[in-house]
């Protein structure tokens, strides 16, 4: 039998304060893999919390995070329970397709929204971080497939 006390869900830090999502947040650019990883770890449990906090249902809200291209336009980007990436390019960032397309080997959509593997998402970050400004969560986010569909979490 152990005396120690099992660690919190969430840390402390994360869980007080307002019921608000956290501001915009500069990018710090991501050099290696092992970076992206921690990232993705740190970017997931912070995302949780946040989510915990707001008391959301979590089920089909599409919690995610928008990252801010520093040459204009916004990426949204959601996980699916299937683990499936969804990303929304907006407009003003549809120049980064190409970058997109040769991070995650898949071809550019004819929508705005990407459909990625579970396999991609660290090659995906790692791509796109120099391109980032800011990232910010996202606690709803629907998501445009052609004209007039739109996924709704």
């Amino acid at each position: 039998m152990s005396d120690q006390v099992p660690e919190p869900l969430f840390p402390e830090d994360a869980v007080s304060g307002s019921d608000t999502i956290p501001a915009p947040r500069p990018w710090i650019v991501l050099q290696n893999v092992h970076e992206v990883e921690t990232w993705i770890d740190t970017y997931n449990r912070e995302l949780q919390a946040v989510v915990w906090r707001n008391k959301l249902n979590t089920v089909n809200a599409g919690q995610g995070i928008c990252f801010a291209l520093e040459l204009g336009g916004e990426i949204y980007l959601h996980t699916t329970p299937e683990g499936q990436i969804l990303l929304d390019v907006s407009e003003e960032a549809a120049w980064a397709n190409p970058v997109l397309s040769a991070a995650t080997g898949v071809a550019v959509p004819p929508g705005t929204v990407w459909v990625l593997p579970p396999d991609t998402l660290t090659q995906l970050i790692l791509g796109l971080s120099g391109l980032i400004a800011t990232s910010q969560f996202v606690l709803r986010h629907e998501y445009r497939i052609g004209k007039g569909n739109r996924i709704q979490f």
